[in-house]
């Protein structure tokens, strides 16, 4: 929506409810690539100046990160979620898997509950992208294929709180998994999800959260203290 005929005062303010209303319909999603400057000074009809003022002060919420040479991207959903993210980058390993043990669990459960069968396509086709990449020790695609599988569970349990809560989490998740991916000896089997899968697909909450609960404290174990 052009954003020419408001006045001068507060501007600024109007771009950052634009920008921000992007972000919370989901049109730009957590780890998007938003316009460019040159675009969003085209779109809202406003200077550039603007443009940029209203871009930092989100990269400032943490909802925006700016990358020079790279663009502007998504960081988080929410301001709570940009300070949580900012929060989780201080804290070691064993704390972040910690806090993703504690949301994993619980949507390994409601997930067991709620899927639907495009849940369950989904969960499946991730399943299979990460045993390939497993197989051929391709660690970049398995650590994409192994967080599109931990997300296809979360969105599985279709509690909006909880999918934007972990969207808030998602690049500390992707860094431990990327931690423990490249940790594991070349001949080890890797940690198996098939029992989760399972435990979804029969609607068994209880042997899912129990699925969930070996593998992460497996993770806890190699992440050591």
């Amino acid at each position: 929506m052009p954003l020419a005929s408001t006045r001068r005062t507060g501007l600024v303010d109007q771009v950052i409810s634009q920008l921000r209303a992007q972000i919370d319909s989901g049109e730009w999603g957590v780890g998007d690539r938003i316009p460019t400057e040159s675009e969003l000074s085209e779109q809202l009809e406003v200077g550039r100046n603007t443009v940029r003022e209203a871009v930092r002060a989100l990269a400032h919420a943490g909802l925006l990160e700016i990358r020079q040479g790279a663009g502007t991207f998504v960081r988080a959903s929410s301001e709570l979620g940009g300070a949580l993210r900012r929060r989780l980058e201080r804290s070691r390993l064993r704390e972040n898997l910690e806090v993703r043990r504690a949301l994993e669990l619980e949507a390994a459960r409601l997930a067991a509950l709620r899927h639907s069968e495009d849940d369950l396509a989904g969960i499946d086709h991730a399943m299979a992208l990460r045993e390939d990449a497993w197989s051929q020790r391709d660690m970049g695609a398995f650590i994409e294929a192994d967080f599109a599988f931990h997300r296809s569970v979360v969105n599985a349990t279709h509690n909006s709180l909880l999918i934007e809560l972990y969207d808030d989490i998602a690049q500390v998740v992707y860094e431990s998994i990327a931690h423990t991916a490249y940790g594991q000896p070349a001949d080890d089997t890797g940690i198996d999800h098939s029992g989760l899968a399972e435990a979804i697909r029969t609607g068994d909450p209880d042997r899912a959260l129990s699925e969930a609960a070996c593998y992460l404290d497996e993770l806890l174990t190699l992440a050591g203290d």
